[in-house]
Formats: C-alpha cells, sequence, structure tokens
C-alpha cells in the first residue's frame, strides 16, 4: 500500500478539468529539463496550453540551449522562455566566487533583487496573460513525506502558493514509465550528473568540466573562484583516504 488511497484528491484529467474550471486555458510550467518536469508536460500535453519557461542559472550554456531546443522540438512545439534565475543575481550580489577586484564592480551595479514572483509575472507580462494563472509543478507525494503530508493537507492546487500538481499521484515507475512510451529523452546531463543541473558543487562542477569544457569555462567567467570547490573537494578527499587508512592499519587517533 503506498497510501495513496487515504489521500481524497482529484487527480488526472477531473484535476486538469477542474484547474481549467477556476484559471482557464493556460498554465504556466517552469521547466527544469528534469524527469519530473518532462512528466508533466507529457501528462498535460493536448490538455491544456502549456507556456513553459527555463529558470536561467548561467546565461548562454551550450548544453542546456541543446537540451531546450530539442524540448522546444519535440515536446511543447513553442518556445520555452528563458528567464533570470533569482540565484544568479543572489550569487553576484553577495561576491560568491568571485575576486576581490571585483567586487567594488557588482557592488556598484545595482543588481536587481528578484523572486519567483517577479519571475512569474514578467512571464506573464511577456505573453500578454492577465488574471489568475498558475505553475505546474512536478511535485508528487511519495516524493517524500513531507510531500505526501502537504499534498494530503493542502490538495493539489494551491492559489496561495501559486502552483499546481498535475501528477502528484504519479510513483516514480509510473513517471519513467510514461516517458520512456513517449519516446522524449533525457537531457544529456543525465548521463554523467546526478541530475540535470542543480548548482555548482563539485558533485556537478567536476563531471561537467570533462564532458563540456567550453561550459566549464563560461561559468569561470562569471564565477572566476569556482575552482576553489574543486580544491576544497580534493583536499576532503585525500584527509578521509588518509583516515580511511589509518583505521585499516589500527593506528587513528
Amino acid at each position: 500500500m503506498s497510501g495513496l488511497d487515504s489521500i481524497d484528491h482529484l487527480r488526472g484529467d477531473e484535476l486538469i478539468a477542474e484547474y481549467k474550471r477556476r484559471y482557464g486555458e493556460k498554465t504556466l510550467l517552469a521547466f527544469s529539463r528534469g524527469k519530473d518536469s518532462i512528466a508533466v508536460a507529457l501528462a498535460l500535453r493536448d490538455k491544456i496550453d502549456i507556456i513553459p519557461f527555463y529558470y536561467d542559472d548561467i546565461p548562454g550554456l551550450e548544453f542546456i540551449e541543446e537540451s531546450l531546443d530539442y524540448y522546444e522540438r519535440k515536446l511543447f512545439g513553442r518556445r520555452i522562455l528563458r528567464m533570470p534565475h533569482p540565484q544568479f543575481y543572489k550569487q553576484l550580489r553577495d561576491n560568491i566566487y568571485q575576486p576581490v577586484r571585483r567586487a567594488q564592480v557588482l557592488a556598484s551595479a545595482s543588481l536587481p533583487h528578484i523572486d519567483h514572483a517577479d519571475v512569474v509575472r514578467m512571464v506573464k507580462e511577456q505573453e500578454g496573460i492577465t488574471g489568475d494563472i498558475l505553475s505546474a509543478t512536478g511535485v508528487r507525494a511519495l516524493d517524500n513525506a513531507i510531500r505526501f503530508i502537504s499534498i494530503r493537507k493542502h490538495g493539489p492546487i494551491r492559489h496561495g502558493a501559486g502552483n499546481w500538481t498535475p501528477i502528484w499521484d504519479w510513483s516514480k515507475t509510473r513517471l519513467m514509465d510514461e516517458i520512456e512510451t513517449s519516446g522524449i529523452s533525457l537531457p544529456a546531463d543525465y548521463t554523467f550528473l546526478p541530475r540535470s543541473l542543480d548548482g555548482f558543487s563539485y558533485l556537478y562542477i567536476i563531471p561537467l568540466r570533462e564532458h563540456y569544457p567550453r561550459d566549464y569555462e563560461r561559468i569561470l567567467r562569471w564565477m572566476p573562484l569556482l575552482e576553489a570547490e574543486i580544491v576544497r573537494h580534493d583536499i576532503h578527499k585525500r584527509l578521509w583516504a588518509e583516515i580511511d587508512k589509518q583505521e585499516q592499519q589500527g593506528t587513528s587517533p
């Protein structure tokens, strides 16, 4: 038993029909290129007008643009809007991985403070949308206990949060089956990253340096000291290797 039977909320086509009754024939979709957002697009395709937009962490990365172009052609049949990620500006304002010589320049640049609500407003303005409209997400009740409780309590349509969850009742098996059956491919970064690009820890930037060196260099132009993350990882890796060696020899303190 997955426990989904204990959640008495609309699902599938009935949920989509209820959303359309409340908000009309359009929905936004924050399209991360990950499996969850692909599954949402598949679930809604041909049933409602989807307006996809992508939160751009670093503008112009080749492997990102290649996959967005693929999904524009194969999944949406329209352009995916590229929108600035709020975290992008915050990282610059906070001088994350920035040399000292840039600090004064960034401080005087008057970089905007934006949040997700600002991005949604920009998308609506660009698309000429007035009135209420929500963003579809790939949140599923079976992802974890917190999401299970949240969906059971608040339901799959959350006006206050500005989003709705069309595939809240899907299992991971169903999600992967739907993607496989559709013939839509996961992005290339799924083959060498833990998941689609999600931040700039060593888990992402070391494989990215190997597979897409031009994109790696482009990231360094925005964050010149990012290689400090790799140095930190290497130091910790050597430290733990030494600790393991000492434990095996019985000489650890």
